[in-house]
């Protein structure tokens, strides 16, 4: 066996990328364990060779070890052949933040920088959609950024369940006037092509924008028809002072739109939450979690426990504010929910040092519930986010929490087969969990919000901080099970 074994090192060292010759790799790893381990955990094989990546993570991704192990105890089961690789701000990120996101095609989304950056090869190389010349007809405004300010740009980006993707630009105080500048930047799925539009806000201040799918298709009067709308809302706008939106019905000329007061007594409207099937793109269209909605396959989109007394919201396809309950007449149990491709609605909660998740498959009546008690080693949550994907029947929440002994950890845990369990299968601790950080403006170090995806082979990507980079970095998984890599193939 040790001169197979040796072979396929060989054999990989020539042909770098091959999917099919991953398991040799990871054959050679499975020896250096010296902790038990799942039988699972063993038939992994490397869906990207790390070798193909590169040493250096300052300018191009490397590859680093991540401790893997027991997802509820101290047990660990690998600590150097758990790979993952790692990119920096350069792939679409900035000072204190990267908004991860993924399509169906398979690309790598990044917009927490300036411009909409992604990767169609699982991050081997990378573009950025920066046009040139900002000269786009009834869209006239020079070019966004000036001499002294770079870098002071970001964004938010989704994919829509028809294969466009959305995405927008806040530039904070780029100009003489001061005046934030936003620019609406659109990937139309059929023609295959970016294209852009400046858009002026009413207010001076906006912050980071979060931006979600209204599925459709969408009647909106004044703010016109399409196949869907797009949401955009203020991080500080919608959480401080629940000023209001923009929307679009064409992904480039946004309007502004208004949201109900939290205290507002409006009519009932029972929203069907209980999809039959739903297709593949759904384990994509699901926003960044501080969105606090989610869309409806039935059309419109869910704000649950929008509402002081814990009612939720929801906007029909005509854009209309109503009261939303569920078939059976409920509420949600949290803000953070999402379906995905199995039909699964999934939720999270989070109390002090624990967080909960919730799955439901008859549309929000009836819940199962997995707890993750982290008391025992944290004095407070930082930031978090989940995602899930129908296909591989995989649900992964990545937590950034405060440790009892000083610094920040990022760790993933890993439920696969959810359907069948939601006990997850693994924890991974993402980077050296080795610097305290925090969020907001002010602060030396900053996170400023947890952020991922998974793609459709089911490797997943992180944002993480530790003390190997002054700025926050991102991880893409590399071990993958079997199954994962034979379905990939078929995608």
């Amino acid at each position: 066996m040790s001169g197979i074994r040796s072979t396929c090192v060989a054999l990989v060292t020539i042909m770098l990328s091959s999917v099919s010759l991953s398991g040799c790799i990871h054959d050679a790893i499975i020896e250096n364990l010296s902790a038990p381990y799942p039988k699972w955990y063993e038939e992994m094989e490397f869906i990207d060779d790390p070798m193909s990546h590169t040493d250096s993570c300052f300018s191009t991704p490397c590859v680093r070890n991540f401790t893997i192990g027991e997802p509820f105890s101290d047990e660990i089961w690998d600590e150097t052949g758990n790979k993952w690789a790692v990119f920096g701000n350069v792939e679409g990120g900035n000072c204190c933040e990267h908004y991860l996101a993924a399509t169906k095609e398979g690309w790598i989304m990044n917009f927490g920088g300036e411009y909409p950056t992604w990767s169609e090869d699982r991050g081997h190389t990378w573009q950025e959609y920066r046009p040139s010349i900002f000269s786009q007809l009834g869209c006239m405004e020079p070019k966004p950024t000036v001499p002294g300010q770079e870098g002071l740009g970001e964004g938010s980006i989704v994919q829509a369940t028809n294969g466009d993707i959305i995405s927008m630009g806040w530039f904070p105080y780029p100009s003489a006037s001061g005046a934030d500048q936003f620019y609406a930047f659109f990937y139309d799925a059929e023609d295959e092509e970016w294209s852009w539009c400046f858009n002026r806000t009413p207010e001076p201040f906006y912050d980071r924008s979060w931006q979600v799918e209204v599925i459709g298709p969408i009647n909106g009067g004044l703010y016109g028809n399409g196949p869907w709308a797009s949401l955009v809302i203020s991080n500080f706008w919608h959480q401080v002072q629940n000023v209001g939106g923009q929307i679009s019905t064409d992904g480039l000329n946004y309007e502004y739109f208004g949201f109900p007061d939290r205290d507002a007594d409006l009519d009932i409207m029972e929203v069907d939450l209980d999809p039959s099937e739903l297709g593949t793109e759904w384990d994509f269209t699901k926003p960044h979690k501080e969105m606090r909605a989610f869309p409806v396959p039935s059309g419109g989109l869910y704000f649950p426990d929008y509402f002081i007394d814990g009612r939720d919201a929801f906007l029909d396809t005509s854009l209309n504010w109503w009261t939303g309950v569920t078939l059976g007449g409920n509420s949600l149990p949290s803000q953070y929910c999402a379906f995905d491709s199995s039909t699964a609605l999934h939720c999270v909660t989070t109390s002090n040092s624990n967080l909960t998740h919730l799955l439901s498959w008859d549309g929000g009546e009836t819940w199962q519930n997995q707890s993750y008690d982290l008391s025992m080693e944290a004095t407070g949550l930082e930031e978090w986010e989940f995602h899930s994907n129908g296909v591989h029947d995989l649900f992964v929440l990545n937590v950034r929490y405060q440790s009892s002994s000083g610094p920040d950890v990022d760790i993933a845990w890993h439920v696969r087969d959810f359907s069948e369990s939601m006990v997850p299968d693994s924890r991974t601790y993402i980077g050296q969990g080795d610097l305290d950080s925090t969020s907001g403006a002010g602060n030396d170090i900053r996170f400023d919000f947890a952020s991922m995806g998974i793609l459709p082979d089911g490797g997943s990507f992180i944002a993480y901080q530790d003390s190997t980079d002054p700025d926050p970095l991102f991880s893409l998984e590399l071990l993958l099970p079997p199954g994962y890599i034979a379905k990939s193939q078929t995608f």
